[in-house]
């Protein structure tokens, strides 16, 4: 194709989804749920099919020197394929939030009116090596009322293509329009360029990956964005926390899946607890075979670490490896956190009521938690089915996003005649 027609192509492709997203937002509850479930079960039945494209990603992924992180987070499996059909299972069960009252009243004249949730429209989505995302997404948009275009990026294409047809071949067998999910990677960076640029088409674009990504969108775009942000996580252990939760909280906070945006990167430590909780935390994470980045008063608890520099502080890590940093106070501590966090997910372990409550009010992320692992900050866990992404901005949408999050309201107005004075 000439670029021209590719332009023509991807427009015709955009306006597939305006069309289909009008009847989506007037489709019944059941017929969304009807299609859920036939896409769980595509799903599952073609799992050979899927797992083959799946292969030649992570092929391509290791040829071309993507991260360990990125090949996880790329891989499919078939316990993990089965999860995402569960999700789906779990989405269909949901309260479908379109139709939902969130405040009304009546005035003094007699006049009725209500504000309800109504979809977005189109949802856009850009995204790397994440093919847990196309269906997520898609399951998420679609029990919401919301056609979705899906830019999975190159290292997922094949799966990503496969993973497309599958959802629009149920679809097909529930009665919806199979333009309500559209996939444009084959447009490569341009095809993403002009989703950026599409306002009138596209409602709505949601960026899931590195902080370089979310940055060009954000920046570049002129369609309205909810932000996503990367996870540069912390956990303070504070001078009562008991040995026992800061050793199995860290550790699994590291370890249990150390590639995903909840991980912690970063461990705080109360100058006054180091002695007592430094020495089975790290021992523990080493164990695990986490590479401990630590500052030069860490370090002596920890022969074999790295010496951790200034950019450690600010790196998503994505990978078995931790910084460390021995700090004198908790206000050192909030005040480490306010320079470099990227607001997502911060947790304190610790046995005084009064440090966990103050922590709960002055550190301004998406989720704060006391005594729990970072790895909660899920919509899974959360109770939403899937999730779009963590929202660590401050408009519409904080932290894991749900049903509710991909839709906005309208006021409904309902009148006997007045006329306004």
């Amino acid at each position: 194709m000439s670029q021209t027609l590719d332009s023509v192509a991807l427009v015709d492709r955009l306006a597939a989804a305006k069309a289909a997203s009008v009847q989506l937002a007037t489709a019944t509850t059941d017929k969304k749920n009807a299609a859920l479930l036939a896409i769980a079960t595509r799903l599952t039945s073609n799992g050979t099919r899927i797992l083959e494209a799946n292969e030649l990603d992570l092929a391509n992924g290791r040829e071309n020197g993507l991260s360990t992180g990125l090949i996880d987070r790329l891989t499919l499996t078939d316990s993990r394929l089965a999860g995402l059909a569960e999700a789906v299972r779990e989405v269909a069960a949901l309260t479908d939030p379109v139709g939902q009252a969130v405040r009304g009243s009546a005035l003094p004249n007699g006049i009725k009116i209500t504000q309800v949730r109504v979809p977005f429209g189109v949802v856009g989505a850009i995204y790397e090596a994440r093919p847990n995302v196309t269906v997520d997404i898609a399951a998420l948009a679609l029990k919401s009322g919301n056609a979705v275009v899906l830019r999975g990026g190159s290292a997922a294409i094949n799966t990503n293509r496969v993973l497309v047809d599958v959802i629009r071949e149920a679809l097909g067998d529930a009665g919806l329009p199979s333009g309500s999910v559209q996939t444009i990677d084959e447009f490569g960076r341009d095809g993403a360029t002009e989703l950026m640029r599409a306002r009138g088409l596209v409602d709505v674009l949601i960026p899931r990956g590195s902080a370089d990504l979310i940055r060009t969108v954000v920046t570049e775009s002129t369609v309205p964005v909810i932000e996503t942000g990367a996870g540069v996580v912390h956990i303070v252990l504070d001078e009562s926390a008991r040995e026992d939760w800061a050793v199995d909280i860290v550790r699994n906070a590291k370890v249990q899946r150390p590639s995903v945006c909840n991980a912690v990167e970063t461990l705080l430590v109360h100058s006054a607890a180091a002695q007592r909780l430094l020495p089975p935390v790290l021992a523990a994470l080493v164990e695990a075979g986490v590479t401990v980045h630590a500052d030069d008063r860490a370090i002596r608890f920890a022969p074999d670490a790295v010496p951790a520099t200034d950019e450690d502080w600010a790196t998503e890590h994505m990978s078995l490896d931790i910084s460390v940093k021995i700090v004198d106070s908790l206000d050192e501590a909030i005040s480490h956190i306010r320079r470099y966090s990227t607001q997502h997910t911060e947790s304190i372990i610790t046995n005084d009521v009064g440090n966990a409550e103050r922590f709960l009010a002055e550190v301004d992320s998406a989720v704060v938690m006391v005594n729990a692992s970072t790895r909660f900050t899920d919509g899974g866990e959360f109770g939403f089915g899937a999730e779009v992404g963590i929202s660590t901005q401050k408009l519409h949408a904080r932290g894991p996003m749900g049903l509710p999050e991909l839709t906005s309201t309208k006021w409904i107005v309902r009148g006997s005649g007045q006329i306004r004075p």
